[in-house]
């Protein structure tokens, strides 16, 4: 253990007995929360913050874990040398929030051979900061099922990309979160076929609050025939704004005992987002009981 952080030990001591309960939760996770915790992603209100002020604001707030969304302030991107990336790790390992890993848009539905492979071997790379910055895991979408291709076609490329991406994660210690997200595989039933194929236990679902959720046969059935391959992570926007049933939501992941962060991926613009975050967390709080 001598080369090995104690940190970096745990993780990879965890994910080497990965373990899937009966409810198909992610056991036992090296930075998984006790229960429900809200946590966030620097989609909107997070995506001027440098390093510094994104760790400070969500100490402030209480939203104690964070996914660092691509191409903002924080800068944090596969071009750091490796004494940066030493640093973001410190930044995190200092303070009281958990960096859960990058938030990429990376996908697999493309007909194209070369942009396929552009978009595993780029994830490759960056399931490697992930590693680098002390991070769990890396965010990617589907992200399509082209019109030019039968469905059951591209929904195999995509089992199979991720299947790749998977193993080289594996092998870092790395999870796979997979985005509910994109024209068609946003849709439940394509998501489920997909995963039906996938067969790396470390690539997993991050469930996403789409409209498309409460398509038939609703958000309960939608919810119950993928839950088997939730992972420690789901995206939530404003939990007391819109139509979407969060309190519903909510109940189901209390009924199955779910185990990871809820990460608020906010859309609105409120003059004071510090604020704005404090008040996501009393909602929240309320919601969980």
């Amino acid at each position: 253990m001598n080369h090995l952080s104690r940190r970096d030990f745990l993780q990879q001591l965890t994910l080497a007995g990965i373990g899937i309960s009966a409810s198909g939760i992610l056991s036992s996770y090296a930075t998984a929360p006790a229960g429900m915790r809200l946590g966030l992603v620097t989609y909107q209100w997070g995506k001027d913050w440098d390093l510094p002020t994104l760790i400070a604001n969500c100490e402030k707030t209480g939203l104690l874990a964070v996914e660092l969304r691509t191409q903002h302030a924080h800068k944090v991107e596969s071009n750091l040398s490796k004494k940066e990336r030493e640093e973001v790790k410190k930044r995190f390992a200092d303070s009281k929030v958990t960096c859960l890993g990058y938030g990429s848009n990376f996908e697999y539905h493309s007909p194209d051979a070369a942009v396929l492979k552009k978009n595993i071997e780029d994830t490759k790379t960056y399931i490697q900061l992930c590693k680098d910055i002390g991070a769990t895991g890396i965010k990617i979408k589907p992200n399509d099922l082209p019109d030019s291709v039968p469905r059951e076609k591209t929904i195999a490329q995509i089992a199979a990309s991720f299947n790749e991406v998977g193993k080289f994660a594996g092998n870092l210690g790395q999870l796979v979160r997979v985005e509910v997200h994109g024209r068609y595989t946003q849709e439940l039933p394509n998501m489920k076929a997909i995963f039906d194929q996938v067969t790396e236990p470390n690539v997993k679902i991050c469930w996403n609050c789409n409209d498309e959720d409460l398509l038939a046969p609703g958000l309960e059935a939608n919810f119950n025939a993928v839950k088997k391959w939730f992972g420690d992570t789901v995206h939530v926007r404003e939990l007391n704004i819109g139509n979407y049933p969060y309190q519903q939501l909510m109940n189901l992941f209390k009924g199955i005992n779910y185990n990871g962060w809820i990460l608020l991926e906010a859309r609105t613009e409120p003059a004071d987002r510090v604020a704005a975050m404090r008040e996501q967390l009393e909602v929240f709080k309320k919601m969980v009981g």
